[in-house]
């Protein structure tokens, strides 16, 4: 299956199949220096299964994890690139989840003004959302990607067969996207992921109408200039959980317990029942106080106020200006 992105000089396609990887010499250009991106948490085989196909490679290894989303991995990456003597005409390839994209990516994206990029997502939340779009990034004194450019990718490449290497919080994880855009911009994909007897059977649609989604958007608004906000449902009070919660828990459980606030309490009960489905957290131990400080750092806020995306029906969303204050009581009083 292929789901192109048309963005006119920047378009891209998204290749979905099994078994992928094995045939990523027929989908990218990789005849050229490459510095294939990827962390100690992804098969080694996946990263060696694109660097075996390429004129010149070098793969780079970075401890797994958020941690490693940070100046010292940057600088480390276009050290790499320059010991390869990559030019302009060469290419980043990551392979990985969420962290390695938004790290490679944002390498490619600086290095010699830009170079092409190719993100190859091994985990499920990639693959339905971080991997589509362009948005790369590094994480800067605790605040999450804090520095980072827009940079679209020249192709993603999914291959649904590595699906079966992750852990089931891994899958849950991804999942949380998944209902992240549901919630948003498709009830019927909600239905779906709501009463699927076997969610795991599921995943190559589910994978499949998320990236539909979030393709749709971001040819509407590429660099999050409106419509593209809306896929930031749960992200604002997922991000400052994010950080307060110190690595204990991953990006899509932050977004988990990040959405449930933010949609109309009589839809609240319905959300928490699917969510807690899907394996995801709906609780955790982050007070209104501690929370104030990131949400204060968010990149989304502008003159003390919140660009907030809220959930009054499945399917639909609305946008509104708020204080982290009004933010934080919407987390307080998210079980009354």
């Amino acid at each position: 299956m292929v789901i192109s992105v048309s963005l006119g000089a920047q378009s891209y396609p998204i290749l979905l199949e099994p078994g992928a990887l094995a045939r990523a010499g027929e989908h990218l250009s990789l005849d050229r220096r490459v510095l294939v991106v990827t962390d100690s948490g992804v098969p080694q085989e996946y990263a060696q299964a694109i660097a075996s196909r390429c004129r010149q490679s070098r793969i780079c290894t970075l401890p797994a994890g958020e941690g490693s989303k940070s100046m010292d991995s940057y600088h480390l990456l276009l050290r790499e690139m320059l010991r390869l003597h990559m030019d302009r005409g060469d290419c980043v390839a990551a392979v990985g989840g969420g962290m390695v994209g938004d790290l490679a990516g944002f390498a490619a994206a600086t290095y010699m003004r830009g170079v092409d990029f190719y993100n190859i997502p091994t985990t499920l939340l990639a693959q339905v959302d971080s991997s589509v779009g362009g948005k790369t990034a590094i994480d800067l004194d605790g605040v999450k990607n804090a520095v980072g450019a827009f940079h679209q990718p020249r192709a993603v490449l999914i291959d649904t067969d590595v699906l079966r290497t992750l852990s089931p919080r891994q899958t849950a994880e991804g999942l949380a996207e998944s209902v992240k855009m549901a919630m948003t911009c498709d009830a019927s994909l909600l239905s779906l992921i709501e009463t699927a007897s076997d969610l795991t059977a599921a995943l190559p649609e589910i994978i499949a109408r998320s990236l539909r989604i979030k393709a749709q958007v971001v040819e509407q608004d590429p660099t999050e200039r409106g419509l593209r906000r809306v896929l930031n449902f749960g992200h604002t009070l997922g991000h400052a959980i994010e950080s307060c919660a110190g690595g204990e828990l991953l990006h899509g459980e932050c977004v988990a317990l990040g959405m449930v606030p933010m949609c109309a309490p009589p839809l609240r009960p319905r959300l928490t029942a699917i969510l807690q489905r899907c394996g995801l957290p709906t609780e955790c131990g982050c007070t209104a106080g501690q929370l104030l400080s990131y949400l204060l750092h968010d990149k989304k806020a502008a003159s003390g106020s919140i660009a907030a995306v809220l959930v009054d029906e499945p399917g639909t969303f609305r946008m509104e200006t708020m204080t982290p204050e009004e933010i934080l009581r919407r987390w307080e009083e998210r079980n009354a």
